[in-house]
């Protein structure tokens, strides 16, 4: 959820003078961009994964605060939801065994974290969407305890002026008149970081805007919400419609939505963050006691506070990130389109097949992004979360300004074009071969078998009431006992059985 807030209403600052502060922050770092004044390039990358509370019989558990006190790590934290944690991973190098050395640091404190929940009532689950929610989940009282969780959901309902509905059509249809901001928090996510240098910044978002389609399409682990199946990853509709703070009448209009892929490519970092604050009005207006423009002309580094709350409120699914580490400035792309899990084995597949694939496509000497029309990467990323493994994506064809582009099945893609520059991308990084190997051949078996964690999910719900005579939500409901069993194994989801 972007920069931990705890605050009160009474500190809610008059939108002008938030609103000048932020435009300060913006000068300041135009300038800093202008002067050279941040880290050197150093590889680095990191993972946060968001993951469900469940019982033994795979239904939710509102006690995130009993967990984390159980686990008593500082890399595990608390998330909007009460069925929620967060995991982070300490950044590191992306090179050599780095995804190896990851599988054994996330496995040991996974399993770690399960032991100390289990103490607590609950067991970790790693999945896009918790399939066994139910819509008395998405209340108020399944909100954490976090005084930033409730001020955003006041702020966004304010926004609104009306109640938050949603309406979802998919396999079958959902629609709920009235919900909380919390029905977001049934998403839970993997965030990929990378850390670039401000000159590589709009290279590295732009290919990474390109992919998402082709992420989803791979990685969509959320087909089921509320008892209903909808679109293969139906994190992103979700999640724009539960955080969305305009009316009918503001949609009409074309203003935009805090959820957004975005509209076009950019040229700097600059880009996005002028963009945030020219289109989107502050939802947690809270001043820091910073001034941007004296720190930097005394020599040291701004936080840049406002700038990074009203950034942490804006999701795009490739998010532009500033951060101070040991003093000295840096910049980050963090990618935000995947699901959690399904296993860890998944999710470091996942994470291979996005760094060498972003990597090669930020290089090339035609770009991509001057290649496919960017409302054409829009498209991919809706048809990548509507039909996962089975979508089409759009993809140039030609050289530099060409508009070739051919639809093809994302398998296809992946397949022919995409996995063999995501093996260069991995070399180029420095990545031992094994580790290459191990981890993008699981993405090959998924394209090849057509199977990922939401086509699982679905063809075994299916077969449980086709076969087994069991009613929508037992169906559900024995499904997600069985995916916490096979997650434990450890195997990746395109090994494990049906039925």
């Amino acid at each position: 959820m972007g920069e931990k807030v705890v605050a009160t209403r009474a500190e809610l600052a008059d939108r002008q003078l938030y609103r000048r502060k932020l435009q300060s922050c913006l000068d300041v770092l135009e300038r800093m961009l202008r002067e050279e004044r941040f880290d050197r390039p150093k590889a680095m990358m990191g993972l946060e994964i968001e993951l469900n509370l469940a019982d033994e019989q795979g239904l939710p558990v509102l006690g995130n605060e009993q967990v984390l006190d159980a686990i008593s790590s500082a890399d595990f934290q608390t998330e909007l939801g009460r069925f929620n944690i967060e995991v982070n991973v300490a950044p590191r190098r992306l090179t050599g065994h780095v995804f190896e050395d990851l599988r054994e640091e996330l496995d040991t404190g996974l399993r770690y974290a399960d032991r100390r929940a289990a103490a607590a009532g609950a067991r970790i689950v790693m999945v896009g969407i918790l399939p066994t929610l139910d819509l008395e989940h998405a209340g108020l009282d399944a909100m954490s305890r976090n005084d930033r969780y409730s001020l955003l959901s006041d702020q966004i309902l304010a926004a609104r002026g009306e109640d938050i509905a949603l309406d979802i059509d998919g396999v079958e249809r959902l629609a709920v008149d009235s919900v909380s901001m919390v029905a977001e928090a049934a998403a839970t996510s993997l965030q990929l970081h990378l850390q670039v240098t401000p000159a590589r910044f709009a290279s590295v978002w732009n290919a990474a805007q390109a992919i998402c389609g082709a992420q989803l399409a791979l990685g969509a682990n959320s087909p089921f919400l509320f008892g209903r199946e909808l679109w293969r990853e139906t994190r992103p509709v979700l999640f724009q419609q539960a955080c969305d703070t305009r009316s009918a009448e503001l949609k009409a209009q074309g203003v935009r939505p805090i959820t957004w892929f975005g509209e076009r490519w950019v040229d700097s970092a600059l880009d996005l963050f002028a963009e945030n604050l020219r289109y989107f009005p502050a939802l947690l207006p809270i001043c820091d006691d910073e001034d941007p423009v004296k720190v930097l002309s005394s020599g040291g580094v701004p936080r840049l506070g406002e700038m990074r709350l009203h950034n942490g409120t804006i999701y795009r699914w490739n998010r532009p990130v500033y951060d101070v580490a040991d003093g000295v400035a840096h910049l980050r792309v963090e990618n935000r389109c995947l699901p959690a899990g399904p296993t860890v084995a998944d999710t470091l597949a996942n994470a291979a097949f996005y760094y060498g694939l972003v990597r090669v496509l930020a290089e090339q000497p035609r770009p991509i992004w001057t290649r496919l029309p960017f409302e054409q990467a829009d498209e991919n990323f809706r048809n990548g979360a509507r039909h996962g493994i089975d979508a089409v994506q759009w993809w140039p064809r030609g050289g530099r300004g060409a508009r070739g582009q051919v639809e093809l099945p994302a398998t296809d893609l992946v397949l022919n074009e995409l996995l063999p520059l995501a093996h260069q991308g991995l070399d180029e990084w420095g990545v031992e071969p094994r580790d290459r190997d191990r981890y993008l051949g699981i993405i090959e078996q998924r394209c090849l078998r057509r199977t990922n964690g939401a086509a699982w999910q679905a063809a075994t719900v299916h077969r449980l009431r086709e076969h087994h005579n069991l009613g929508p939500n037992e169906a559900i409901a024995a499904m997600t006992r069985r995916y916490i069993e096979c997650m434990r194994s450890g195997e990746p989801v395109h090994t494990w059985p049906v039925d």
